[in-house]
């Protein structure tokens, strides 16, 4: 079977979906590798790393054309859409609970479509090939150094002959890979750690790292399925938003990592939030996207000033700032999983089988996963029977 890897063509987006030092057991399974011309230049590795790792560099039509499963960060676009063909497979990161008609549209082109982000993350065998983790650790230690940077005080607490700096004080909206790694981030440069979420499971982890953990009067288990939370009603947002508006308000830096697989974010950090905040405050919303973010006030991919002198930042694809290390975590997942799929040199898709269950979407000309055909399926005439 013939692995293809194109070059990442969405703005700003600097990883790769192999690296060359995964190569080599995909190429013991019995798999030949395409990598288009360029497709690692980006993250730092050269088609020459590629050809003594043993693939074949060649054009992007060519991966397109020859490879029986091409493998990418991004889910395609309407061009590349357009150049898969039936019965060849695509593995990477496709979003189909947000964009079920893509999903829908690769179906009907007889396309067998596999999402690492649909990876379940409750199955410690998984663990290997979980995409978002990894990329959510990196996600996590980017995001208190962007803060770090748009900050104008130290974070750690300094003296000198000139005085003393007080440290600074930081705020985690999410206990989850991305908010664990932002606590131990932030502890590492010197911050005081103070940490939220709505599980009180994540207490003892957020402790772990040297954070303290903010207990509200108001808290409620939201203990959701699959390692997440589940979403608030709209009584216990309420409740719950009025009292952390007050710890956030005398915080210097807030960094927001919650979000609900294909939902909209939850809104922590209300606009009335931000005006209770200091001068010189920085928010990094990192759960910005089309769809909202954690702050009211932000705008996916964007820095804005408030009037008050908050700074909200808003980045829409941290692990693409950090591509060589972002890649590697990448590729050992993606590395998993095909090994996990792969029989005697062939993709062997097991749909009954737990992971293949989990990641499998589109299948023999159908959208396969129920949760994105759910959202696929028309809705009930008015008035008409309902289940």
């Amino acid at each position: 079977m013939k692995v293809g890897v194109p070059r990442e063509t969405l703005p700003g987006e600097r990883r790769v979906a192999l690296v060359p030092e995964a190569l080599a057991k995909l190429k013991a399974a019995g798999l030949e590798i395409l990598v288009e011309r360029g497709a690692g230049t980006a993250a730092a590795f050269p088609d020459t790393a590629y050809e003594e790792a043993g693939a074949t560099i060649v054009s992007a039509d060519d991966v397109y054309a020859q490879a029986d499963c091409v493998v990418k960060v991004q889910k395609p676009t309407e061009a590349e859409a357009a150049k898969l063909r039936s019965g060849q497979a695509l593995v990477g990161l496709l979003t189909p609970l947000i964009d079920p008609g893509l999903m829908q549209q690769l179906a009907d082109r007889g396309v067998t479509a596999i999402s690492l982000d649909a990876i379940p993350r409750t199955l410690s065998r998984a663990q290997a090939m979980d995409v978002l983790s990894s990329q959510a650790n990196i996600a996590g230690y980017k995001a208190v150094i962007v803060a770090a940077d748009s900050f104008g005080r130290y974070f750690p607490l300094l003296t000198t002959a000139a005085g003393t700096a007080k440290p600074a004080n930081v705020l985690i909206l999410g206990i989850g890979v991305a908010g664990l790694q932002a606590i131990g981030t932030a502890r590492r440069l010197g911050a005081v750690v103070q940490a939220y979420d709505v599980r009180p499971e994540t207490k003892e982890q957020a402790e772990s790292l040297g954070a303290k953990f903010v207990t509200l009067k108001t808290a409620i288990d939201a203990t959701g399925t699959g390692g997440y939370a589940r979403e608030l009603t709209a009584e216990e947002r309420a409740a719950q938003q009025a009292e952390l508006n007050a710890v956030i308000g005398g915080m210097d830096v807030v960094i927001t990592t919650a979000q609900i697989p294909g939902r909209k974010p939850p809104v922590l950090v209300t606009a009335d939030a931000v005006l209770a905040m200091k001068p010189g405050s920085v928010i990094v919303d990192m759960a910005a996207s089309a769809l909202g973010g954690n702050c009211e006030l932000s705008k996916a991919g964007e820095t804005i000033a408030t009037e008050n002198g908050v700074t909200i930042i808003s980045p829409d694809n941290l692990p693409a700032t950090v591509p060589v290390s972002a890649s590697q975590f990448y590729a050992r997942n993606l590395q998993t999983l095909l090994l996990h799929l792969v029989k005697d040199g062939q993709l062997a898709l097991d749909p009954a089988e737990e992971i293949t269950a989990g990641v499998l979407i589109t299948h023999g000309g159908k959208v396969v996963q129920p949760a994105t055909a759910k959202l696929l399926a028309p809705a009930p005439a008015a008035g008409g029977p309902t289940a």
